[in-house]
């Protein structure tokens, strides 16, 4: 909050009306022992002026290193109008769209969210948004169980090419209620996930879904309309996870093998959000129409009025928490507004033909830094696959201690690949997006050559 209007006596009025001595009486149900104390380490309260220049020689302590991550989060330009329009008040403080006939503006917003989204993905239905594309992904889990009516398994094959983050994420989601998650092993030298690999997984068994991204974890192109056709041929729904940046070049999710997939999800961050220290972002999670019933969260929806007028209206509402409680598909009853604003202005202004150029800058500019990195010697690619904008690197040294060294020169490296894969020990996963310049590559594989020959030394 930047500005507290309350003074010592205006709360002291409050209380006095309540009938209370103090704030902390209004808390006296919290026992003891739970409460935080006198938080003896915050320093006293400053002045505005004295807090404003203490933030700002902490901000400017982190400095502006250059960034070479990737990984699910990506630093793309964000056209100065995207902001300024979504801080607009109308925007800003808007929150739940319950009252149509007030709320005709932020309905429109999602509903063009939502239009954008199943153009990208070639799907029928989108909802307003989820959390982030990893809670997406554990809908979507939960929503192909609940509607995949072949079979009454609750296997799902997940491949370990997928995010680390989206598969723990997903664990932590569907556990508890049956689902057994299979890891399918990617191919070490493609870095890809083959069907011999979903059948060695399944081993026979039924299966609920098959979850397949494109591109993976280690920026690897995957054959999706083999693996779509393999799921459907074993009475699999399919979950397409997808970047949207690279749907602009890619075939789209509901275009994949003879049906296309039957839900795709994954993290609009790349739309017009920055990386802000890990989030908030938001989720996207599409579906074709005879699922549309299982679609957790919001759709908005067009009508006319009864003067023929167009107008928005929040729509299946009857399956969230906040209606049908323990009886809904889903707990899901909330969207990420703002940042979907923000995503919905951003790919307005961008265009197909914007969107496409943006995929085809961060698909050469990986390439220009893989060729420069990989002249160095001991560095070499990791898998001999087709890559988007990520590149898995093989290094001559342990990836983490490099990854150190790289930020004290200002460089955010990458991925150290051995945290989540331990037979992975010395790999790197790097991604160069369209705001990374010649010069900025150069210096980035001249430090890095120059750390490795020290360290050998």
């Amino acid at each position: 909050m930047p500005f507290i209007p309350h003074t010592a006596d205006d709360i002291n009025a409050m209380l006095a009306t309540i009938g209370v001595n103090c704030i902390d009486d209004l808390f006296d149900e919290i026992p003891t022992e739970l409460r935080s104390g006198d938080c003896a380490a915050i320093p006293p309260a400053l002045a505005e002026m004295e807090i404003a220049r203490l933030m700002s020689a902490r901000a400017s302590a982190d400095g502006q290193p250059l960034c070479f991550i990737g990984a699910g989060a990506y630093d793309h330009h964000i056209p100065a109008a995207v902001w300024q329009l979504v801080g607009r008040g109308e925007f800003y403080s808007a929150y739940t769209p319950y009252q149509a006939e007030a709320s005709q503006g932020t309905l429109q917003v999602l509903y063009e969210f939502q239009s954008m989204m199943t153009a990208l993905t070639a799907l029928d239905v989108s909802n307003a948004s989820l959390y982030d594309g990893a809670s997406g992904l554990a809908e979507a889990v939960l929503m192909a169980v609940r509607a995949n009516r072949k079979t009454k398994s609750m296997r799902v094959l997940i491949p370990a090419a997928l995010h680390p983050a989206y598969r723990r994420t997903v664990q932590t989601i569907v556990a508890a209620q049956g689902i057994e998650l299979v890891t399918v092993p990617f191919d070490r030298t493609g870095g890809n996930t083959p069907v011999a690999q979903l059948e060695a997984a399944a081993n026979g068994q039924d299966i609920a879904a098959v979850v397949i991204n494109q591109p993976n974890f280690f920026g690897v192109m995957e054959d999706v309309a083999a693996l779509t056709d393999w799921a459907h041929a074993h009475r699999a729904l399919v979950i397409g996870v997808v970047n949207p940046i690279a749907l602009a070049l890619l075939s789209p999710p509901g275009e994949w093998g003879v049906a296309g997939a039957d839900i795709a999800c994954g993290e609009a961050q790349p739309l017009g959000m920055p990386l802000s220290s890990g989030g908030p972002y938001a989720g996207f999670l599409c579906c074709k129409k005879e699922l549309v019933r299982q679609l957790p969260g919001r759709i908005v929806g067009k009508t006319l009025d009864a003067d023929g007028k167009p107008g928005f209206t929040l729509t299946l509402q009857a399956r969230e928490q906040h209606i049908r409680r323990g009886k809904a598909t889903s707990n899901i009853c909330t969207n990420q507004g703002l940042l979907v604003t923000a995503a919905t202005i951003h790919l307005a202004l961008l265009g197909a033909e914007g969107l496409e150029r943006v995929a085809a800058a961060c698909h050469a500019n990986t390439q220009k830094l893989t060729a420069l990195l990989c002249t160095i010697p001991g560095i070499a690619p990791l898998f001999d696959r087709p890559t988007f904008h990520e590149q898995a690197l093989q290094l001559p040294a342990p990836a983490a201690e490099i990854l150190h060294q790289l930020a004290e020169h200002g460089i955010l490296g990458g991925v150290d690949l051995s945290a989540d894969y331990p037979e992975l020990p010395s790999a790197l996963l790097t991604c160069a997006t369209e705001l990374r310049t010649a010069d900025e590559m150069q210096h980035y594989a001249t430090t890095l050559a120059q750390l490795l020959t020290a360290n050998a030394q």
